[in-house]
């Protein structure tokens, strides 16, 4: 079972690095049954789009507002991961989207340096207290295009981000001198790590030129407090109603239940994007 919410101590590490990586947050059995469920899922290959990356390579993802009844939503909605980002952040939080990364043997693109309160600044959101848990479904190696993140860089605040490819990329200029100043992390996960981040933390990640895939779900919350004070692609304030660890495997045994409607994303409705793309 999923193996409880932060200690103090790795909240404190976030705070400090930007970050903090979980070692087994989920055991075998319930990462198991989130590989089989995503892998035979015809829905959410159906809703999966790609975005160039600028180096001649895709990157392959599905995209989904509200958390659901299935098993992405068990993740999404279990006490060990939303008790751990209501202490990171202070207060109540609700979902803000999910999405799963589908990096593909020799095919999976990269993601270009950027900050992910890059994207949702232009969706109203007044202050970065958001977070992402990235979950490693499959091994994520330097070789498959594991995550890279630059320690502390969620201290130099907001970057101005422009468009990479299909992809909201931060400053160039301004990355490369943050880059000199904060040390680079090669994020290498066992299936079942999790990893907290703080959305104004720089990350990216290389092409998969492996012969393994690379599926990793996220999880993204945004504090209660920080509203939005317009309507874009992701919600608004929603409540969200946790649920106990042990309901993951209740939902495998389900088959993994009916996701219900949980407001896949359109990437023609990606007003980010759109905006960053009006600005160049």
């Amino acid at each position: 079972m999923a193996r409880g919410p932060l200690t103090d101590a790795e909240v404190a590490q976030y705070h400090q690095d930007g970050f903090v990586l979980v070692r087994k947050m989920f055991d075998e059995r319930e990462i198991e049954l989130l590989r089989r469920a995503a892998k035979e899922d015809k829905a959410l290959d159906d809703h999966a789009f790609g975005k160039a990356d600028g180096e001649g390579g895709v990157v392959r993802l599905s995209l989904w507002n509200h958390p659901g009844e299935g098993i992405y939503g068990m993740f999404a909605r279990c006490r060990s991961v939303v008790d751990s980002c209501e202490k990171i952040l202070e207060g109540e939080v609700y979902h803000y989207h999910s999405k799963m990364i589908m990096k593909e043997p020799r095919v999976g693109g990269a993601w270009t340096w950027h900050q992910d309160y890059g994207y949702w600044y232009q969706n109203g959101v007044v202050f970065p207290l958001l977070t992402s848990v990235f979950i490693a479904v499959d091994p994520a190696t330097r070789q498959n295009g594991c995550l890279q993140v630059l320690k502390q860089s969620h201290l130099c605040g907001r970057v101005d981000h422009v468009l990479t490819g299909e992809q909201a990329g931060a400053d160039k200029e301004r990355t490369a001198e943050i880059a000199k100043r904060c040390e680079l992390i090669h994020v290498e996960m066992h299936p079942g790590d999790a990893l907290f981040f703080h959305c104004n933390l720089l990350h990216r990640s290389d092409q998969n030129r492996s012969e393994k895939p690379r599926w990793s779900l996220i999880c993204c919350y945004n504090a209660a407090r920080n509203d939005p004070y317009k309507e874009s692609h992701h919600p608004r304030y929603t409540p969200l109603h946790k649920v106990e660890d042990a309901a993951i495997l209740d939902a495998g045994l389900k088959r993994f239940a009916d996701a219900g409607e949980v407001g896949w994303l359109d990437p023609q409705r990606d007003v980010s994007a759109r905006s960053l793309a009006d600005k160049r």
